[in-house]
């Protein structure tokens, strides 16, 4: 089997629902990837964004899960920001089929089966 592809997940908290469905799809048998979560529930401590650039640098590519809860997510501003620096394949994905949210510099598809595991077979 080819290798795992890592990717990273970056999402609003309040679509952590959403990264739940994608982390699912990734457990079937036949998805050659995992995801890395790196959701943060308290407050951003010193060492937040250091543990998130190493989780980014070692991944394939970067998923961002884009609603209206995008536009005023501080954190997920700064890990797309920071997979860009890291030079990371970035996809965008519409968390919601009702939501076409616009986030300038991040190409964004519909969720599907395939935009998914196309992004995640061009890494």
């Amino acid at each position: 089997m080819a290798e795992k592809k890592v990717v990273f997940v970056a999402f609003a908290i309040e679509d952590e629902r959403q990264r739940d469905f994608l982390k699912g799809q990734s457990l079937s048998p036949r998805a050659p990837y995992e995801f890395i979560d790196m959701s943060v529930k308290e407050a951003y401590d010193s060492d937040w964004k250091d543990k998130v650039r190493t989780r980014i640098r070692r991944s394939h590519g970067v998923i961002v899960l884009v609603s209206k809860n995008s536009l005023n997510s501080t954190g997920q501003k700064w890990e797309i920001a920071c997979a860009k620096e890291e030079k990371k394949p970035i996809r965008g994905i519409w968390a919601y089929s009702d939501d076409r949210t616009d986030l300038a510099g991040v190409p964004t598809y519909t969720w599907t089966d395939k935009n998914i595991s196309d992004f995640i077979d061009s890494l």
